[in-house]
């Protein structure tokens, strides 16, 4: 009786099966390209303390003054549109992460759901190489994450993740820009605002989204089951 219990138990655990075709897993992918449009249009204001260059002339001053707190706090403005790829790659896997974003990718070449616009022009704006990079983050993101992960390796997938889609979104604006003929002081605005702390942020958030993409696909698994 406690074998056969057990065996039943078993079946509803989620064990890194992939993911079936089915229209459940369909709606759930257009679901993740709705949640990724979503994302790329959500701006969230972070505020963390953090140390300046210039600490050393505030060290006398009182830490409860308004203007300390202020020089002692950041304030960013964030788009978590990388995380929610992430997000989505752990949640579908590898395989149905790619159909999302190429599904994302599509939809943008006909309705303005990038974040400055959309059309086939959309092909030349300096931030589409980040777009892009998206399908070989996640191919690589999606095949680690077959492995049995730790919270290590869960942060060095992240970070790997991160970093390659900063590295071919800063050498696609590289290429555009040398289309274009746009001067080094452009490119290098652009090179800042898009891959500067933002990594610091990317890296952060990524992992969450991991996790929280792993969490509720087990909850899924056994509501599906």
């Amino acid at each position: 009786m406690a074998k056969r219990i057990e065996k039943q138990l078993k079946s509803f655990r989620y064990n890194g099966e992939p993911i079936k075709v089915t229209l459940g897993t369909l709606v759930l992918t257009c679901l993740c390209i709705l949640l990724l449009i979503v994302a790329t249009f959500t701006q969230v204001t972070l505020n963390h303390p953090f140390i300046p260059t210039d600490v050393i002339p505030f060290l006398n001053q009182n830490p409860n003054d308004s203007q300390v707190i202020h020089h002692f706090t950041k304030t960013y403005r964030y788009i978590p549109q990388i995380p929610a790829v992430f997000f989505i790659v752990a949640l579908l896997g590898r395989k149905f992460g790619i159909i999302a974003i190429l599904g994302y990718i599509t939809l943008g070449m006909f309705f303005p759901i990038f974040a400055l616009g959309g059309g086939i022009t959309y092909l030349f704006e300096y931030g589409f190489g980040y777009i892009l990079a998206y399908i070989p983050a996640i191919f690589l993101t999606g095949t680690l994450l077959k492995i049995k992960t730790d919270f290590l390796r869960i942060v060095l997938m992240g970070l790997v993740g991160v970093l390659s889609i900063h590295l071919i979104g800063v050498l696609y604006m590289l290429f555009i820009s040398t289309l274009r003929h746009a001067p080094m002081e452009l490119v290098w605005g652009w090179i800042s605002s898009q891959s500067g702390v933002q990594i610091f942020y990317d890296v952060f958030f990524t992992v969450l989204g991991i996790y929280l993409g792993r969490w509720t696909r087990r909850l899924l698994w056994i509501v599906m089951c």
